[in-house]
């Protein structure tokens, strides 16, 4: 096994035309609905303050599910839960949270291990694009911490929870962007310390690391009645690389905005894998939207994911 992760004559081999080619098709299909009620469960999202995050927390409540929402802003927080409360007459209770910080990922996994009911749905959500590097106060590279590394954490905290549960569903909000690390991650340098940094080729392999982890925990889970799933939620419009300079905000405004469609298509889609039982079994899988696909070679690789997971232990300091 090459030290680096790039496997570029195996993933060449196992590439085909008849996935891109049904990932363009899917691209333009409108998710499934579900029409079944969630009145009483318990969904955990992370980012719902803004763009998918937002849109899928009011569907879940609109359907009667209770809700705790991981967010960084309190006025939006507290602009939110009353929304919500006020709209749906159900609860909606938050957690305030830098997901970018080791620490207070911890405190948030902790915190949710420490509820004395089941969490019927957890939604990893949050996500940050960045056209520059940058390093988080913990010294790891901030995409791949936000995208990757604190959903991670947070599912390997709460994973003998879910399974005491006996049922429960995790939701990555993924993303076709996982195929611009076409030929695998670099597992020498996951914080983009000895190549030259790009935000897709980043954002990508953030992506493909989600994917790779969500093997093992389908691993993990099997036969327990908890199942994991990732999917691509669409060209949608989201606030996603807000944090970026003036030039990529007047394009994203003024250009990428304009070719999107409303984030509702990505609620009906998460609502849909959280609630309906056509796949309430399935689990380690890639969804376009609510349809079935299958991701790049990379992604599927057993071998490397168990290095990363192995890895990502050490990183998320859960030894």
């Amino acid at each position: 096994m090459e030290i680096n992760g790039i496997r570029f004559k195996k993933y060449f081999k196992e590439y085909e035309w008849s996935n891109v080619f049904a990932m363009l098709k899917n691209n333009r299909r409108n998710p499934l609905i579900c029409k079944d009620d969630f009145k009483g469960k318990l969904v955990v999202i992370s980012g719902a303050t803004s763009g998918i995050g937002y849109v899928v927390a009011k569907k879940y409540a609109s359907m009667g599910a209770n809700l705790i929402c991981i967010n960084r802003n309190q006025q939006k927080s507290k602009d939110l839960q009353q929304e919500i409360e006020k709209e749906y007459k159900v609860e909606c209770n938050y957690i305030l949270a830098d997901l970018s910080s080791l620490k207070e990922v911890h405190r948030v996994a902790n915190t949710l291990l420490e509820i004395p009911i089941p969490i019927d749905v957890l939604i990893h959500n949050a996500g940050v694009f960045l056209t520059k590097r940058e390093l988080t106060s913990d010294g790891i590279e901030k995409v791949f911490m936000v995208q990757y590394l604190s959903s991670f954490i947070i599912n390997y905290i709460l994973k003998d929870k879910f399974k005491k549960q006996q049922k429960a569903k995790i939701i990555l909000v993924n993303s076709e962007g996982h195929r611009f690390a076409a030929w695998g991650l670099r597992l020498d340098d996951l914080y983009w310390s000895k190549r030259k940094y790009s935000g897709l080729k980043s954002y990508g392999s953030a992506k493909l690391a989600q994917l790779l982890a969500m093997l093992c925990f389908s691993e993990y889970f099997n036969d327990s009645g908890v199942t994991i799933n990732a999917m691509h939620p669409g060209a949608v419009k989201t606030d996603t690389g807000h944090e970026n300079g003036k030039l990529y905000k007047w394009y994203k405004k003024n250009i990428l905005d304009k070719t999107l469609k409303p984030s509702s298509i990505s609620a009906e889609a998460i609502y849909y894998l959280g609630v309906s039982k056509d796949v309430e079994t399935l689990s380690g899988k890639f969804f376009n939207l609510t349809t079935l696909e299958t991701p790049a070679p990379p992604a599927l690789d057993l071998e490397v994911a168990k290095l990363l997971w192995g890895i990502s232990i050490k990183l998320g300091k859960l030894n």
